[in-house]
């Protein structure tokens, strides 16, 4: 199985741990305002925006913040005006990284990122050189031991899901955008707990990493992601479990 559960299921234990509270509520209130701004304050006509507010719960975020975060939206609070963009490179290993921006500055932000990369002797890549190889998909991850394969298969699928993977630990649901709600809500009304559900962006082939690859794409992976302005990232890279036990140990 690809290295983006394994690395989006790390980073969640990992955010639980480092407890990065105000940098996740930044981030969370960027997508929220964004989303109110593109589809209106109301989460039951906007998608995106209920989506939103789900992360926002599930951080623990105080109800007055996501309030706010929704009037600057939709411009009855005043508030910054950010552009959404993706950025492309390629990280160790030859393995393609996708990233979500959301910016107040778009040539600050992009010279960040560029330097970011420099530093970690990484490059960046011309719009389009790496998004083809990616689709924006939704993912539900749910952890082996809570449902069993044939149950949760079913579920999925009848719901309109697209695909199942399996890995050592997780069961990955795959399902196209329109579909996920409906999915998710299907394994919720089942009493099926992911560990995982989100809009991402799922490439088409995977590049397995050696260990000295991977402490480096895992620290450039930490970098990005602890900027203010990177909402995601999305890369290829599969690193083994063994690997990646040995690099989290190590960390």
């Amino acid at each position: 199985m690809g290295g983006h559960s394994h690395w989006a299921t790390t980073k969640r234990h990992k955010a639980s741990v480092d407890a990065k509270r105000g940098k996740v509520f930044t981030k969370i209130i960027r997508e929220i305002t964004i989303a109110a701004r593109l589809g209106g304050g109301d989460p039951d006509g906007n998608p995106r925006l209920r989506l939103a507010i789900l992360k926002a719960k599930d951080a623990n975020m105080p109800g007055d913040n996501l309030k706010k975060a929704i009037q600057r939206g939709t411009g009855e609070l005043p508030g910054v005006h950010y552009d959404e963009f993706q950025l492309e490179g390629y990280g160790p290993g030859g393995c393609a990284l996708l990233i979500d921006i959301t910016s107040d500055n778009r040539n600050r932000t992009v010279a960040e990122i560029r330097n970011i990369f420099t530093k970690q002797n990484c490059n960046m890549a011309e719009a389009g050189a790496v998004s083809w190889q990616f689709h924006k998909k939704g993912l539900l991850v749910v952890e082996k031991g809570k449902v069993d394969e044939d149950r949760l298969m079913t579920l999925a699928l009848d719901a309109g899901a697209e695909d199942m993977k399996t890995d050592e630990k997780t069961y990955e649901v795959v399902t196209g955008t329109h579909e996920f709600e409906a999915v998710k809500k299907a394994l919720a009304d089942a009493k099926i707990e992911t560990s995982l559900a989100e809009i991402t962006f799922i490439p088409e082939n995977y590049v397995k990493l050696d260990e000295k690859n991977a402490e480096q794409v895992l620290k450039l992976m930490d970098v990005l992601e602890d900027h203010d302005d990177v909402q995601k990232v999305h890369a290829n890279f599969d690193i083994p479990e063994e690997i990646m036990e040995k690099v989290a140990a190590a960390g």
